[in-house]
């Protein structure tokens, strides 16, 4: 039996593909063509589960939580197929090495910036439960005091101060992811295939993390400076799943805008529509000197609205958060073997 073929034929179905990919006669063996075929086609899949089904699933703490949870996904691929490439660190271009350790550099001052701005959400929760504590105590009473009135309207106005502002890191996390931005393009190599694998999934890994982060921070900012559309080449095979993903995710944040409502996050918007719905109650009861009694049931319903999406609010900031601190530990832990690798390659 002939087995000149051996090695080869497995390959065929999307060597076209590859042909794309790689011009001008530039061929890749079987071993670099089946993990480049693999990561894109994790990615692709990866990139379809992102989609969100509902308009209302886009700006939530959950999909935030699926999307940096896929970042995690992509950059421990990223380590496992440099591991699969077996590439001596001398083999390292020096514009990749710089690439890389300038990209996670900035990945990880994000990362920060993201965990202090929800952290400062969750701070939030001490208002909420401040209160509940109060309106509890009178609901139970024939009248809600003035002194009550005025306790609950002053945290209810600190907590719409509280979640509006933002800490100086977050704020400077717009000119690094600006810079990501920027700097997203497809570094050339030359007479190394291993180097055209690597460059092309680094590149894929860029156009998902600079996608996610931007999503991100529109929904945690409430802004649409970072939304912008990243045009990525047609010849990689998550291409169309990417585009697909982006359309629908920046185009239902852009809906918000034409009627001048903020971007604000699901569950966020929850708590603030009990917040108005508290105050506006409150107000009445305030200008007419109604006795509590004839508004107990509303008060109480509200109070039991507020309870169960600020509980809902502090469970769903805990999930991203762990995924945030997940991601941050795969980037740094990434970073720092390159970093041991060089300096054992120096020595």
């Amino acid at each position: 039996m002939s087995r000149s073929h051996e090695g080869y034929w497995p390959f065929g179905h999307f060597s076209s593909t590859f042909k794309m990919i790689f011009p001008n006669g530039f061929s890749l063996s079987p071993k670099y063509y089946s993990l480049l075929h693999s990561f894109e086609v994790t990615l692709s899949g990866r990139l379809k589960k992102l989609k969100p089904q509902g308009s209302s699933d886009v700006l939530s703490l959950l999909w935030m939580r699926d999307a940096i949870e896929s970042l995690s996904e992509t950059h421990t691929d990223i380590k496992s197929l440099i591991t699969d490439l077996q590439f001596p660190i001398n083999n390292w271009d020096n514009k990749w090495m710089d690439i890389y350790l300038d990209s996670s550099a900035k990945l990880l001052d994000i990362c920060i910036a993201f965990s202090a701005k929800m952290s400062r959400i969750d701070q939030g929760h001490l208002f909420h439960k401040y209160v509940l504590h109060v309106l509890d105590f009178s609901c139970d009473s024939t009248s809600v005091s003035e002194q009550n009135i005025k306790q609950v309207r002053k945290s209810l106005y600190d907590w719409m101060q509280h979640i509006n502002n933002s800490s100086p890191r977050f704020n400077n996390s717009l000119v690094v992811l600006q810079e990501l931005i920027t700097s997203l393009d497809m570094t050339k190599v030359k007479n190394s295939s291993k180097g055209k694998v690597l460059t092309y999934a680094m590149y894929g890994a860029r156009v998902h993390t600079i996608f996610v982060c931007t999503v991100l921070w529109s929904a945690l900012s409430g802004s649409q400076t970072l939304l912008v559309d990243l045009a990525v080449p047609e010849k990689f095979l998550w291409t169309e799943a990417f585009n697909d993903l982006q359309n629908k995710v920046t185009g239902q944040i852009r809906s918000y805008f034409p009627y001048e409502r903020p971007v604000v996050l699901k569950e966020v918007a929850a708590v603030d529509q009990c917040v108005e719905n508290i105050l506006s109650l409150i107000s009445k009861v305030d200008e007419n000197k109604r006795e509590c009694c004839k508004t107990a049931e509303t008060l109480q319903c509200h109070v039991l609205n507020l309870s169960e999406s600020s509980k809902n609010l502090a469970h769903r900031l805990d999930l991203v958060s762990n995924q945030m601190g997940n991601f941050f530990q795969i980037v740094l832990s990434g970073r720092d073997a390159l970093l041991c690798n060089l300096q054992n390659s120096d020595i």
